[in-house]
Formats: structure tokens, C-alpha cells, sequence
């Protein structure tokens, strides 16, 4: 019984930072953690959009073979949607 009532005393006596200093160090702290946290946040984000990007990737090029079958081997601006000839290829 002793024991406690001398460690209860012993920690009364130590010393402690101020409490500004105590709010500034809390403050810190939590920043970090905040900070990683939305790191954490973005890396998943990542990792979903990742999984996405090959799907879109092939609805697109579903999507060109249709306008391939309409118009042929053609170049089409993304901008306005003309048509031009493509430039022919050589092997």
C-alpha cells in the first residue's frame, strides 16, 4: 500500500510542460496524424481508381470499333467531332 501512495506522490512532483506548450504539442500531433490520414484517404482513392480506369479503357475502345464499323478508318477531333481521312499507315 505504500507503493502506491509513493508513486502518486512521485508523479505529483514531476515536472510538466505548460499548458500552452501542452496545447501547441497536442496541436502538432493531431496535424500529423490528420495529415496522414488523408494520405491514407487519397492512396485508397488511388487503388479504387486504378480498378476503374482499365473498365473505361475498354468501353472506349467497344466504343471506337462501333464508330470504326460507321465511318471507317477515320480520324475524329474529340473537340468538335469532324471527320478526317486517316493518314495512311505503312509497314
Amino acid at each position: 500500500m505504500n507503493e502506491k501512495v509513493e508513486t502518486v506522490e512521485a508523479v505529483s512532483d514531476s515536472k510538466k510542460i505548460t499548458a500552452e506548450e501542452l496545447t501547441d504539442l497536442q496541436k502538432h500531433v493531431n496535424q500529423i496524424n490528420n495529415a496522414q490520414l488523408q494520405l491514407g484517404q487519397l492512396v485508397s482513392q488511388k487503388h479504387s481508381i486504378l480498378k476503374v480506369i482499365p473498365e473505361l479503357q475498354k468501353g472506349l475502345k467497344t466504343f471506337q470499333e462501333g464508330l470504326e464499323k460507321e465511318y471507317g478508318n477515320v480520324s475524329i477531333n474529340i473537340q468538335d467531332g469532324t471527320i478526317e481521312e486517316a493518314p495512311a499507315t505503312t509497314v
